[in-house]
């Protein structure tokens, strides 16, 4: 790569000659570029130069460069460069960050590399280092993002000392003893299906009462989860490190580590056992590109170390749950882990009577009469959709082929499926009528009116409100979903128009609907303890609602299986999304390549389709990046 590569980058980051699945150049090249072609600002000397007697190879952090370069190791900084360690370089000209990825190396004959220009202390171990390169590929990223991520917030020149070994927790006995038994049988990732009002925490401490505290790794969706999971642990007086204020003494060893999404890169040398939390959430997906999951880091993990990995979820989805051991509790515990879960029909309901159903008006006053009644009206008006619907009989405009929503096509007189492609003509599919309306509503009106219906004063949440004691003391409160992560006890949760969420245009749509109602069931608590979630919907048999009435996830899992099978979406399949100015001359590139297939959405989006996700990441790699903006979404969630 020539100096002038490093300005010609797409937006992601990766040069133009692409990058294979070691992360080699496609010549096989990984070192410093021989002194004729590259100029001597980019980490080499005149030929003649005496060399440094210790040589390692570095990948700077410049997400433009997906070089590695070698640099020589001055006497005083020997001990304290290893594979993982931050160092400085000088490179184009300027002084940068950057990671030792392969040390004692030798460079080309005649090439003489320059010094490091300084040491900024420890960075991920050699585990970690190898499983950033195996990422880069997976998700067609940098190598340094990745590295990025596993290197600790501030330096990190030296490490505590180790806690002494503590005596093993005490089992907590029970069920958990069970399900650990069972997750434990393969010494392989499984999933554990618990109910969600059931304690997640007796499986880590059951674990750790095996196990030992050393190279355990637990992953929680949010902070405030990962806090209260330390909480317990260290009452249990097990040593812990939460991830990332205590990255030091994660890779000092011999304590539980715990953290959200970026402990899956924990500073751990070897992995013993992992526990995710809620690993359906989609908070352990990375938005910004590259978009990994921190689910499938931790699996590749385990893979690598021989180490189990349990996989905990009230609904876990086909993609976490295919070709894996599913171990769940009895039916009967599963049951009272849920809350009764009521589902209104609003289908033949007078449209008049707007979005407030009589049942809706009568449970909500029961509940706010109780002393300590609380209401949580959920109303996502974030990525809404427009929502078709007949307007003799109220029936809504569904696919007949995924059973995804459908809106008007290009071509007048059609309705097409966002989600799967297919068009139909605009009549309605049980009355023939030709007559359809949009739905549309939102949370500020909602709120209001449902004030006046219910006579108490309502408070609007969403993710934007600011924490405050009306918010935090509301009796009835009206918001999007983030109100379900706001807000830690209601009796009473409505979901006012819940088809927004099942007919999103998304494959994965009901597996994400289920997944609301299973955090809804978790703020309510147990249908014991009078826990109830109401859900207005035109759809009343679709399977995500059936799986959460019966507490029963299986049944929406064995509802979706064939269709995905049939249309080759994960787990049956793998995707990719192209998006940018870039994105149709990369597509034009890819179509040529065998096992993938290609299509676009628009003038710059287009999806890519593979078999699984080793060749789309092949194919991705083979591929030089071209000019302009580009962005590479793997495993999208919004395809």
């Amino acid at each position: 790569m020539g100096a002038g590569a490093v300005d010609d980058v797409a937006e992601d980051g990766r040069d133009r000659d692409g990058r294979d699945r070691d992360g080699r150049d496609r010549d096989g090249a990984t070192g410093d570029t021989p002194v004729d072609t590259v100029p001597s600002v980019l980490g080499v000397l005149a030929v003649g130069e005496v060399p440094a007697v210790r040589i390692v190879r570095v990948v700077p952090d410049v997400p433009a460069i997906h070089r590695r370069f070698d640099y020589s190791v001055p006497a005083a900084m020997a001990d304290a460069i290893e594979v993982g360690s931050r160092v400085r370089i000088p490179l184009h000209g300027r002084r940068v960050a950057a990671w030792v990825v392969e040390v004692d190396v030798t460079s080309d004959p005649g090439v003489h590399p320059l010094d490091l220009a300084g040491s900024s202390g420890m960075g991920p171990p050699p585990s970690v280092v190898a499983l950033a390169e195996w990422a880069s590929w997976r998700w067609a990223g940098p190598h340094s993002s990745f590295l990025g991520t596993a290197s600790p917030p501030r330096v990190v020149r030296t490490l505590p000392p180790a806690p002494d070994a503590p005596p093993s927790p005490p089992s907590p006995g029970g069920g958990s003893v069970a399900l650990v038994d069972a997750a434990l049988a393969d010494g392989r990732s499984s999933v554990v299906r618990l109910a969600p009002s059931l304690d997640a925490a007796l499986l880590v401490l059951e674990l750790v009462h095996r196990t030992g505290p050393d190279g355990v790794l637990v992953l929680a969706p949010s902070r405030s989860r990962a806090d209260h999971l330390v909480d317990r642990l260290r009452a249990a007086r097990v040593p812990v490190a939460l991830l990332p204020d205590a990255w030091a003494r994660a890779r000092a060893g011999g304590c539980v580590v715990v953290g959200t999404r970026v402990a899956a890169w924990a500073p751990m040398e070897r992995l013993r056992a992992a526990v995710v939390l809620d690993a359906h959430d989609e908070a352990y997906r990375e938005e910004r590109s590259p978009t990994w999951s921190a689910v499938d880091v931790v699996v590749e993990r385990g893979k690598r170390d021989g180490a189990p990995v349990l996989l905990v979820s009230p609904c876990p989805p086909l993609a976490l749950s295919e070709g894996r051991t599913m171990v769940t509790t009895d039916r009967a515990v599963e049951r009272r882990g849920w809350p009764v879960v009521e589902v209104v029909d609003r289908t033949g309901d007078d449209p008049r009577t707007g979005l407030f159903s009589e049942r809706l008006a009568t449970a909500a006053h029961a509940e706010l009469e109780r002393p300590d009644g609380r209401v949580i009206c959920i109303l996502n008006r974030t990525g809404r959709i427009r929502v078709l619907a007949c307007r003799a009989c109220g029936e809504l405009a569904r696919c007949t082929r995924c059973g995804g929503a459908l809106a008007q096509a290009e071509a007048e007189g059609l309705l097409g499926c966002g989600r799967c492609g297919e068009t139909r003509p605009a009549v309605c599919a049980v009355c023939d009528s030709a007559k359809l309306k949009s739905l549309r509503i939102g949370v500020s009106r909602a709120t209001e009116e449902l004030a006046a219906l219910l006579g108490k004063p309502a408070v609007e949440l969403t993710a934007e409100s600011v924490r405050s004691e009306e918010i935090e003391r509301a009796p009835l409160v009206v918001g999007t979903e983030a109100a379900l992560h706001r807000v830690d006890h209601a009796g009473l949760v409505v979901f006012l128009d819940f088809d927004q969420h099942l007919l999103a245009p998304r494959f994965g749509a009901g597996e994400e609907a289920l997944a609301l109602l299973a955090r809804a069931a978790r703020v309510v608590g147990t249908r014991s303890g009078g826990g109830r979630v109401l859900v207005q919907t035109r759809i009343p048999g679709h399977e995500a609602l059936a799986a959460a009435a019966h507490a029963d996830p299986g049944l929406l899992t064995a509802a979706e299986l064939p269709v995905r099978r049939q249309l080759g979406l994960p787990p049956f399949g793998a995707l990719a999304m192209l998006k940018g100015a870039g994105a149709a001359t990369y597509a034009e590139g890819l179509r040529a390549l065998v096992g993938l297939e290609v299509s676009g959405l628009d003038a710059d989006r287009f999806l890519v389709r593979a078999d699984d996700s080793a060749g789309l990441a092949d194919g991705l790699a083979a591929v030089a990046r071209p000019p302009g903006r580009l962005r590479v979404e793997v495993d999208p969630t919004n395809a």
